[in-house]
Protein backbone atom coordinates (compact mmCIF):
# COMPACT_ATOMS: atom_id res chain seq x y z
CA UNK A 1 0.00 0.00 0.00
CA UNK A 2 1.23 3.43 -0.69
CA UNK A 3 2.60 5.29 1.91
CA UNK A 4 2.19 9.45 1.65
CA UNK A 5 2.88 12.40 3.56
CA UNK A 6 -0.42 14.15 5.59
CA UNK A 7 0.37 18.17 6.35
CA UNK A 8 -2.43 19.54 8.81
CA UNK A 9 -2.53 23.46 9.18
CA UNK A 10 -4.00 26.06 11.02
CA UNK A 11 -4.74 28.40 13.64
CA UNK A 12 -3.42 27.68 17.39
CA UNK A 13 -5.70 26.13 19.52
CA UNK A 14 -7.42 24.07 16.43
CA UNK A 15 -7.12 21.01 18.00
CA UNK A 16 -4.50 20.16 14.92
CA UNK A 17 -2.29 17.52 17.10
CA UNK A 18 -5.37 15.51 18.91
CA UNK A 19 -6.61 14.62 15.15
CA UNK A 20 -2.97 14.55 13.75
CA UNK A 21 -2.23 11.34 17.05
CA UNK A 22 -5.49 9.94 16.26
CA UNK A 23 -4.68 9.76 12.11
CA UNK A 24 -1.51 8.80 12.69
CA UNK A 25 -2.59 5.85 14.88
CA UNK A 26 -5.32 5.01 12.58
CA UNK A 27 -2.90 4.93 9.71
CA UNK A 28 -0.13 3.60 11.56
CA UNK A 29 2.22 6.18 10.63
CA UNK A 30 4.64 8.01 12.63
CA UNK A 31 3.23 11.82 14.02
CA UNK A 32 5.61 14.55 14.60
CA UNK A 33 4.29 18.09 16.62
CA UNK A 34 5.83 20.42 14.88
CA UNK A 35 4.48 23.40 17.54
CA UNK A 36 6.22 20.96 20.35
CA UNK A 37 9.63 21.57 18.86
CA UNK A 38 9.08 25.33 18.29
CA UNK A 39 7.55 25.03 21.93
CA UNK A 40 10.92 23.58 22.63
CA UNK A 41 12.67 26.16 21.42
CA UNK A 42 11.07 29.17 23.18
CA UNK A 43 11.25 27.16 26.74
CA UNK A 44 14.80 26.97 26.32
CA UNK A 45 15.38 30.68 25.47
CA UNK A 46 12.66 31.54 28.62
CA UNK A 47 15.07 29.20 30.98
CA UNK A 48 18.31 30.34 29.91
CA UNK A 49 17.11 34.17 30.26
CA UNK A 50 16.92 35.13 26.19
CA UNK A 51 13.36 36.10 26.03
CA UNK A 52 10.99 37.45 28.74
CA UNK A 53 8.26 40.16 28.67
CA UNK A 54 10.12 43.09 27.84
CA UNK A 55 12.96 41.90 26.30
CA UNK A 56 14.00 38.62 23.01
CA UNK A 57 17.77 38.78 22.87
CA UNK A 58 17.56 37.18 19.17
CA UNK A 59 21.43 36.91 18.35
CA UNK A 60 21.79 34.91 22.02
CA UNK A 61 19.05 32.78 20.95
CA UNK A 62 20.63 32.52 17.31
CA UNK A 63 24.19 31.96 18.58
CA UNK A 64 23.23 29.38 20.55
CA UNK A 65 21.02 27.13 18.44
CA UNK A 66 23.49 24.55 18.51
CA UNK A 67 23.27 23.57 21.89
CA UNK A 68 19.45 22.73 21.28
CA UNK A 69 18.84 19.03 20.38
CA UNK A 70 15.13 18.05 20.16
CA UNK A 71 13.97 14.35 20.32
CA UNK A 72 10.89 12.21 20.71
CA UNK A 73 10.08 9.98 22.15
CA UNK A 74 7.25 7.30 22.38
CA UNK A 75 5.69 6.99 25.76
CA UNK A 76 3.70 3.74 25.70
CA UNK A 77 1.69 4.54 28.51
CA UNK A 78 0.50 7.87 27.15
CA UNK A 79 -0.13 6.60 23.94
CA UNK A 80 2.40 9.04 21.64
CA UNK A 81 5.58 10.64 21.64
CA UNK A 82 6.98 12.89 24.07
CA UNK A 83 9.36 15.95 23.55
CA UNK A 84 12.88 16.09 24.88
CA UNK A 85 15.40 18.89 24.65
CA UNK A 86 18.87 17.98 25.26
CA UNK A 87 17.53 14.56 26.90
CA UNK A 88 15.25 15.95 29.61
CA UNK A 89 11.59 15.19 29.06
CA UNK A 90 9.69 18.53 28.40
CA UNK A 91 6.61 17.64 27.24
CA UNK A 92 4.27 19.13 30.48
CA UNK A 93 6.47 22.14 30.58
CA UNK A 94 5.81 23.40 27.30
CA UNK A 95 2.48 23.20 27.38
CA UNK A 96 2.03 25.96 29.36
CA UNK A 97 0.60 29.46 28.97
CA UNK A 98 3.66 30.55 29.91
CA UNK A 99 5.53 29.39 26.75
CA UNK A 100 2.42 30.26 25.06
CA UNK A 101 3.00 34.07 24.91
CA UNK A 102 6.61 33.32 23.60
CA UNK A 103 6.29 30.65 21.09
CA UNK A 104 5.23 32.83 17.95
CA UNK A 105 8.07 35.42 18.65
CA UNK A 106 10.92 32.71 18.69
CA UNK A 107 8.99 31.46 15.70
CA UNK A 108 9.44 34.13 13.61
CA UNK A 109 13.21 33.97 13.70
CA UNK A 110 14.28 32.69 10.46
CA UNK A 111 17.05 30.79 11.29
CA UNK A 112 14.66 29.14 14.07
CA UNK A 113 12.78 27.95 11.35
CA UNK A 114 15.47 26.80 8.95
CA UNK A 115 17.24 24.71 11.77
CA UNK A 116 13.25 22.96 12.15
CA UNK A 117 12.63 22.59 8.99
CA UNK A 118 15.79 20.88 7.86
CA UNK A 119 15.13 18.54 10.64
CA UNK A 120 11.10 17.99 9.97
CA UNK A 121 11.84 17.07 6.19
CA UNK A 122 14.29 14.09 7.36
CA UNK A 123 11.76 12.79 9.40
CA UNK A 124 9.52 12.48 6.35
CA UNK A 125 11.94 11.18 3.58
CA UNK A 126 10.23 8.12 3.89
CA UNK A 127 7.03 9.26 3.98
CA UNK A 128 4.26 7.30 5.64
CA UNK A 129 3.99 10.68 8.11
CA UNK A 130 1.42 12.99 9.73
CA UNK A 131 2.87 16.92 10.74
CA UNK A 132 1.28 19.54 11.87
CA UNK A 133 1.91 23.11 12.10
CA UNK A 134 2.06 26.16 10.86
CA UNK A 135 4.02 25.96 7.65
CA UNK A 136 3.83 21.97 6.40
CA UNK A 137 2.06 22.25 3.58
CA UNK A 138 3.58 25.55 2.22
CA UNK A 139 7.10 25.38 3.18
CA UNK A 140 8.16 21.78 5.11
CA UNK A 141 6.22 19.47 2.58
CA UNK A 142 4.93 21.93 -0.10
CA UNK A 143 4.31 18.15 -2.20
CA UNK A 144 2.39 16.19 0.21
CA UNK A 145 -0.34 14.37 -0.83
CA UNK A 146 -2.77 15.51 1.53
CA UNK A 147 -3.14 18.81 2.76
CA UNK A 148 -5.20 20.01 5.67
CA UNK A 149 -6.03 23.78 6.95
CA UNK A 150 -7.85 22.93 10.05
CA UNK A 151 -10.29 26.27 11.52
CA UNK A 152 -12.50 28.07 14.08
CA UNK A 153 -13.18 30.84 15.91
CA UNK A 154 -11.40 32.47 18.23
CA UNK A 155 -13.51 32.47 20.59
CA UNK A 156 -14.22 28.63 20.15
CA UNK A 157 -10.56 28.05 20.20
CA UNK A 158 -10.12 30.11 23.20
CA UNK A 159 -12.38 28.02 25.30
CA UNK A 160 -11.00 24.88 24.64
CA UNK A 161 -7.36 26.11 25.33
CA UNK A 162 -8.86 27.65 28.74
CA UNK A 163 -10.57 24.31 29.72
CA UNK A 164 -7.56 22.53 28.99
CA UNK A 165 -5.39 24.34 30.82
CA UNK A 166 -7.62 24.55 33.74
CA UNK A 167 -8.11 20.45 33.67
CA UNK A 168 -4.12 20.55 33.83
CA UNK A 169 -4.48 22.61 36.92
CA UNK A 170 -3.01 25.70 35.67
CA UNK A 171 -4.55 29.08 37.14
CA UNK A 172 -5.95 31.77 34.65
CA UNK A 173 -8.64 33.87 33.00
CA UNK A 174 -10.45 33.49 29.61
CA UNK A 175 -9.06 36.91 28.95
CA UNK A 176 -6.06 35.63 28.90
CA UNK A 177 -6.60 33.05 27.02
CA UNK A 178 -8.24 34.89 24.60
CA UNK A 179 -6.06 37.69 23.90
CA UNK A 180 -2.57 34.66 23.97
CA UNK A 181 -5.09 33.21 21.25
CA UNK A 182 -5.59 36.02 18.63
CA UNK A 183 -1.95 38.06 19.55
CA UNK A 184 -0.88 34.41 18.31
CA UNK A 185 -2.96 34.72 15.24
CA UNK A 186 -1.95 38.07 14.27
CA UNK A 187 2.17 37.19 15.23
CA UNK A 188 1.63 33.67 12.67
CA UNK A 189 0.11 35.22 9.56
CA UNK A 190 1.93 38.31 9.48
CA UNK A 191 5.34 37.04 9.90
CA UNK A 192 7.76 38.15 7.10
CA UNK A 193 9.61 33.99 7.07
CA UNK A 194 7.03 31.39 6.38
CA UNK A 195 3.67 32.90 7.98
CA UNK A 196 0.59 31.11 8.21
CA UNK A 197 -1.93 31.23 5.16
CA UNK A 198 -3.53 28.07 3.62
CA UNK A 199 -1.89 26.17 0.64
CA UNK A 200 -4.26 26.54 -2.25
CA UNK A 201 -4.32 22.88 -2.52
CA UNK A 202 -5.10 22.61 0.77
CA UNK A 203 -8.77 21.03 1.96
CA UNK A 204 -10.38 23.51 4.58
CA UNK A 205 -12.14 22.08 7.73
CA UNK A 206 -13.50 24.71 10.03
CA UNK A 207 -14.11 22.28 13.16
CA UNK A 208 -16.11 24.85 15.16
CA UNK A 209 -19.15 22.54 15.47
CA UNK A 210 -17.36 19.33 14.90
CA UNK A 211 -16.53 16.56 17.56
CA UNK A 212 -12.82 14.99 17.24
CA UNK A 213 -14.30 11.98 15.97
CA UNK A 214 -16.05 13.57 12.86
CA UNK A 215 -13.36 15.19 12.37
CA UNK A 216 -11.55 12.28 12.33
CA UNK A 217 -13.59 10.24 9.84
CA UNK A 218 -13.26 13.12 7.47
CA UNK A 219 -10.16 13.07 6.97
CA UNK A 220 -9.41 9.36 7.21
CA UNK A 221 -11.65 9.14 4.41
CA UNK A 222 -9.81 11.64 2.55
CA UNK A 223 -6.49 9.87 3.00
CA UNK A 224 -7.68 6.43 2.31
CA UNK A 225 -8.67 7.42 -1.04
CA UNK A 226 -5.45 8.87 -2.36
CA UNK A 227 -3.77 6.20 -0.64
CA UNK A 228 -5.47 3.40 -2.33
CA UNK A 229 -5.22 5.46 -6.00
Amino acid sequence: MNKIIIAIDGFSSTGKSTVAKLLAKNLNYIYVDTGAMYRAVTYFALENDLIGKDFFDEDALVRRLGEISITFKFNKEAGFAEVYLNGNNIESAIRTLRVSKFVSPVATLSAVRRKLVEQQQLMGKDKGIVMDGRDIGTVVFPDAELKIFMTASAETRAKRRYKELLDRGHELSYEDVLENVTTRDRIDSTREDSPLVKAVDAIEIDNSDLTIEEQLETIVGLAQEIIEK
